[in-house]
């Protein structure tokens, strides 16, 4: 039996044969996962199925993932090998592959298999990937395809390295990978020029700190102009400010967050702010604790310069990217400021009436 991912709500008689054979390990992932996705359907939570089946919620969430992306590749269609491969296991492999686009995600999958790769190895290997993609057109040299991707990446860290070893360990792994005869020549070359490119580091994202009471505004809701009747005034939602940005929300779509009136923030045609945690931002300085950020993106500056990042389309959503080249997906705007909340350490404080100096 097989689960429909697509199929709605199942009965309590489908449920309990569903649970059953989640328990027994029946089938393949690929119907674990489905299975998952059905139990939550029917208003199961990730620590129930757990519960019920024994699957933990980390593993429930990698396997439906990874049977989305299982999916994808079908549709844009692999070998019969590689789809037999997947049904079977891989999906920690597929796991890695989310973030790269349906045609990628196919071509990899093929390329995975090929060359035997763990998903240790994909994890690694996945970023340059997606990288390569970002370019309007391939470096030249290099053609299409994630085998010449990696050739590329492993090509441009040999340039960086002035240590013999640790230059020929990467040369080795760009002629493994290499698919084009092109790529290859390109990766030779390296083997008689010592030529040292020192890399260009991506630069700092624009992160700021509240750091005081005053630099935190509040957002009220206006009325309307005097005259007006008390119906009026009485219409006006109430509006509580949700930490640690104060963002405010009314009925339907529409919020708002006070930012302080910083240069930056002045100087922006079209600002939007994103809400996110610091932990999904690239780049990021290893140490930096994860926390909610306010992303700001002016919408009007859609110029690429590789000083800044920007927000591209990547299959419908949103992506936050900085390359060296200018991306191939259309630019949505420049991030102008990420902005972390203030440390408050006595969050009564600002709620005492009176605080006398001694």
């Amino acid at each position: 039996m097989v689960f429909s991912g697509s199929a709605p709500i199942p009965d309590p008689e489908a449920v309990q044969d569903i649970l059953l054979r989640l328990r027994r390990k029946q089938g393949t992932w690929v119907d674990w996962a489905q299975g998952c996705q059905a139990l939550q359907r029917a208003k199961f939570t990730p620590q129930q199925i757990f519960e019920e089946t024994g699957i933990e919620p980390i593993h429930q969430n990698q396997i439906m993932v990874a049977e989305q992306v299982f999916q994808s590749i079908l549709k844009v269609g692999v070998a019969d090998t590689t789809q037999a491969h997947f049904t079977e296991r891989g999906s920690d492999a597929l796991y890695e592959l989310r973030i790269l686009s349906q045609a990628d995600r196919a071509s990899v999958a093929e390329f995975i298999l090929r060359h035997g790769l763990d998903s240790d190895a994909v994890r690694d290997l996945v970023k340059p990937i997606k990288e390569y993609s970002y370019r309007k057109e391939n470096p030249s040299g290099f053609g299409d395809g994630p085998g010449d991707a990696l050739a590329f990446h492993f090509w441009k860290l040999a340039r960086q390295k002035d240590d013999l070893q640790d230059r020929s360990r990467l040369i080795a792994q760009g002629l493994r990978f290499a698919e084009s005869a092109e790529a290859r020549q390109q990766i030779e070359k390296l083997l008689t020029d010592f030529t040292v490119v020192k890399a260009r580091t991506a630069p700092r994202l624009p992160l700021y700190r509240i750091e005081s009471e005053t630099e935190l505004p509040r957002v009220i809701p206006v009325a309307g102009q005097l005259p007006m009747s008390v119906d009026d005034l009485k219409s006006v939602p109430v509006s509580l400010p949700e930490d640690p940005f104060g963002l405010v929300r009314t009925t339907g779509p529409s919020a708002w967050i006070a930012v302080p009136g910083w240069q930056v923030i002045f100087r922006a045609e079209d600002p939007v702010g994103l809400l996110t945690q610091s932990g999904q931002l690239p780049h990021m300085p290893a140490d930096t604790p994860n926390e909610p950020v306010l992303v700001v993106v002016d919408r009007a500056d859609r110029t690429w310069d590789d000083d800044n990042y920007f927000f591209t389309e990547e299959d419908g959503q949103l992506g936050l990217v900085w390359s060296e080249n200018p991306p191939n997906a259309a630019i949505l705007g420049r991030v102008i400021l990420v902005l972390r909340p203030k440390r408050i350490l006595d969050e009564g404080y600002n709620r005492e009436l009176w605080q006398l100096e001694e």
